[in-house]
C-alpha cells in the first residue's frame, strides 16, 4: 500500500498517538488482502449472511417515463438495508483477525451503525456507536435497531450534533483505547489507510454491476449515478468502471440550494483543506473553520468527502453535481409510486439526478443508479415534512 495519496489528497494528518494504530491497521490489512483464508471467510459471510450478489433491477415504468433504459443496483436489498454492510463485515472480520476485543463506530443516518452492530453481533465482538443527538432524533428507528442488535449508542451533544461531531468523538475514543479497540470507519474518509480499506470492501458493488449489466444488455452502461456524502457507495460502484468509457456522476446534498449556503455539497462548493485526518475538499470559511451543513438526509449531512473523490473531481473523470432537498423528496415519492421501491433519502438524490440526466439520453441508452439503501428509516421524517406542507 502506498502512503495513501490520491493525487496529492489523503494522507495522515493525525496526532502522534494515532500513528502507531494506523500503521498497525495498514499492516494488518495488507496481510488480510494476501490471506486466502481471510478472503474466503469474507466471501462466505457476504454470500451466506449478507445476501450478495444484490440484484440489478430493470425499471420498466421509470424507463418508459424517462425515455431511456434505467436500472437500479439494489444495495437496499443487502442485509441491514444498505451498502454499509459490505464495509462493516469486512472491517469487523479484520478486527477479529487483529485480536481486537471492542469495536467503535460513528454514524449519521444510522445505517453504518446498524451495519457495524450486525457485524459485531455475528462475529461476537461488542460494539459502541457514536451518533449526534440531531441524527438520533431524525433516525430513531435505526437507534432502536442498533440497541436491539446489542450495540451501545453514545449520544454526541457537541457542535452541530451530526456526523462530523460523531466522527470527532470516535477518534478521541480511539486515541485513548487503541490497544484493544478497532475503529470501524464508515466511509472512504479519514486518514490512510481507511479510504483504501473502505473502497476495497465496497468495490464489490461495481464488480457485480459490471457483470450483471453485460449479462442483461451485452454492453456497459452509458452512465452510472450515485449519491455522495463521504462517498463510499459511489466509489464502490465507480471504481471498477474508471478505465471504461462510462459517464460517472456523483450527486451531493444541495440542501436548500448552493446559493443559500445551507447544504452539504463539498465537491461542488468546497475548498481544499484537512478534516478528520486527510486532505480533501471540505466546506470551510476563509479562516479554515469547518462550516455547518444541512441536508434532509442525515447520511449526506457531512462537510467533507473522501480524498479519492477529490482526485477524481480534479482529474475530470467523475462529474459531481448537487440536488436540493425538494428534488430529493420528489424523487423519494417518484420511485415509491412508479416502481414500488422506497429509497433512502440519500439514494433519492441519485434518483433525482437520473431524472435530469435522462433528458439528454436516447431511448436505448443505459442508465444505472446505485440505490445505496432503503427508505424505511426515512418514512417517518418524510411524512412529517410532507404533512407540515399540507
Amino acid at each position: 500500500m502506498n502512503a495513501g495519496s490520491f493525487g496529492g489528497f489523503g494522507g495522515q494528518f493525525v496526532p502522534e498517538s494515532l500513528m502507531a494504530p494506523l500503521q498497525e491497521l495498514a499492516s494488518a490489512y495488507e496481510a488480510a488482502k494476501a490471506d486466502p483464508g481471510f478472503q474466503e471467510e469474507l466471501q462466505t459471510y457476504l454470500a451466506e449472511f449478507a445476501g450478495r450478489p444484490t440484484p440489478l433491477t430493470f425499471c420498466r415504468n421509470l424507463s418508459a417515463d424517462l425515455g431511456c433504459r434505467v436500472y437500479l443496483k439494489r444495495e437496499d436489498l443487502l442485509h441491514g438495508g444498505a451498502h454499509k454492510t459490505n464495509n462493516a463485515l469486512g472491517q469487523a472480520l479484520l478486527a477479529k483477525h487483529m485480536g481486537k476485543r471492542r469495536i467503535i463506530a460513528e454514524t449519521g443516518a444510522g445505517q453504518h451503525g446498524v451495519a457495524t452492530a450486525i457485524a459485531g453481533a455475528v462475529l461476537g465482538i461488542p460494539v459502541e456507536v457514536y451518533m449526534g443527538e440531531t441524527d438520533m432524533a431524525r433516525q430513531r428507528l435505526n437507534v432502536f435497531r442498533m440497541e436491539l442488535l446489542g450495540a451501545r449508542v453514545i449520544p454526541v451533544a457537541t457542535g452541530q450534533r451530526t456526523l462530523k461531531d460523531a466522527v470527532n468523538e470516535a477518534l478521541r475514543d480511539w486515541v485513548t483505547n487503541a490497544g484493544e479497540t478497532y475503529y470501524c470507519l464508515g466511509s472512504v474518509v479519514g486518514p490512510h489507510p481507511y479510504p483504501t480499506i473502505v473502497r476495497d470492501f465496497q468495490r464489490v458493488i461495481g464488480e457485480e454491476t459490471r457483470s450483471q449489466i453485460l449479462r442483461a444488455e451485452g454492453r456497459l452502461p452509458d452512465a452510472i449515478i450515485a449519491c455522495v456524502g463521504g462517498g463510499s457507495n459511489a466509489i464502490g460502484i465507480f471504481h471498477p468502471f474508471l478505465n471504461d468509457p462510462v459517464r460517472l456522476i456523483g450527486v451531493e446534498a444541495g440542501g436548500r440550494g448552493l446559493e443559500s449556503g445551507e447544504h452539504g455539497a463539498t465537491l461542488c462548493a468546497g475548498t481544499k483543506g484537512v478534516l478528520h485526518g486527510a486532505l480533501s475538499y471540505l466546506l470551510q470559511d476563509a479562516d479554515g473553520q469547518v462550516l455547518e451543513t444541512h441536508s434532509v438526509s442525515a447520511g449526506l449531512d457531512y462537510p467533507g468527502v473522501g480524498p479519492e473523490h477529490s482526485m477524481l473531481k480534479d482529474a475530470g473523470r467523475v462529474a459531481y453535481t448537487a440536488v436540493t432537498d425538494d428534488e430529493a423528496l420528489a424523487a423519494f415519492s417518484l420511485l415509491s409510486r412508479r416502481e414500488g421501491i422506497v429509497p433512502a433519502l440519500e439514494s433519492s438524490h441519485a434518483v433525482a439526478q437520473a431524472v435530469k440526466a435522462a433528458e439528454e439520453m436516447e431511448r436505448d441508452d443505459i442508465l444505472v443508479v446505485n440505490l445505496s439503501g432503503r427508505g424505511d428509516k426515512d418514512v417517518e421524517g418524510v411524512a412529517a415534512i410532507m404533512g407540515g406542507r399540507r
